[in-house]
């Protein structure tokens, strides 16, 4: 009796969740791997079967390998920052400083502004209000706006990105940190171990699961950067800040190539899977337990 009712609230709770991976995950994924073996345009009613066509003309898109590569570039100095300053952040947050959770709430409240509206807010900072600081005070590197040259451009985007990440990121340090075994901590002082030495051989280690965590976190959103990417440069100047997800979007729904769109779209979520898939492999085998 107990199997039987048991049976039943497996399927009460879990078929529901089920069905909604299957068709909002699992099957768009089946069929847009089909759709990589088409020649559809996103409008017409036919599919053509073009085998691996498609593919051949990813290989041919030179523009996608370049968006690609400054997409690589883009995901190791957010993923890099982000965590440091992360890090660093939680660190002090968790030291009993007077207003800790105050500080807490105001460093998250960036990663609940959507990045569509996060693009454009900072969109008027480096086009209006950096340059009216630029006029007033002289200063060279703000004569300008920095969306209008592709190395200041790129920079833009790493900054709004590691404003916006770190919030979320700092939480989920601050509860490992708030997480450590106290005794490990005091026998670690007790032993004479301070600074560095006491960050590198007794913190580190035990804070690895959230690091793991963290590092996988910002290595999938940033490598899927979309929303900041579109309000706040558009791939400006002249499609220097083109990221990769946005090249996938304006190649299937802008220039109406939705087979070889799809293609690359494939390309980099097999390059992410197994990206993110080696660094939690990497990051798992150096978890301790205190």
């Amino acid at each position: 009796m107990r199997t039987k009712h048991g049976g039943k609230e497996f399927c009460m709770f879990a078929l529901p969740g089920l069905f909604c991976f299957l068709a909002v995950v699992i099957v768009p994924f089946i069929y847009g791997v089909y759709l990589t073996l088409t020649d559809w345009d996103g409008v017409a009613s036919v599919k053509n079967f073009v085998g691996l066509e498609n593919f051949g003309g990813v290989m041919r898109d030179s523009q996608f390998w370049t968006s690609l590569l400054l997409t690589f570039k883009y995901v190791v100095f957010v993923v890099v920052i982000v965590n440091v300053i992360a890090f660093a952040i939680a660190y002090l947050l968790t030291r009993g400083i007077k207003g800790q959770n105050f500080f807490r709430a105001g460093f998250f409240t960036p990663n609940l502004i959507g990045g569509i509206v996060l693009g454009y807010i900072w969109q008027f900072v480096f086009s209006r209000v950096f340059v009216s600081i630029g006029e007033t005070t002289g200063w060279k590197l703000f004569e300008a706006s920095w969306l209008s040259d592709p190395t200041n451009a790129f920079v833009a985007l790493v900054v709004v990105s590691v404003w916006q990440l770190s919030g979320y990121m700092i939480l989920i340090y601050v509860a490992g940190f708030m997480g450590l075994n106290e005794d490990v901590m005091e026998a670690a002082s007790i032993d004479g171990a301070t600074g560095w030495v006491k960050l590198k051989s007794i913190i580190l280690p035990l804070m690895m699961s959230s690091i793991t965590i963290c590092l996988f976190l910002t290595l999938s959103r940033a490598f899927m950067v979309y929303d900041v990417n579109l309000s706040l440069t558009g791939g400006a100047p002249y499609g220097t800040t083109e990221m990769a997800a946005m090249h996938v979007y304006e190649k299937a729904f802008t220039s109406r190539q939705f087979g070889v769109g799809q293609a690359e779209a494939l390309i980099l979520f097999i390059i992410v899977a197994v990206i993110s898939g080696l660094q939690v492999y990497l990051t798992k085998k150096q978890e301790v337990e205190a």
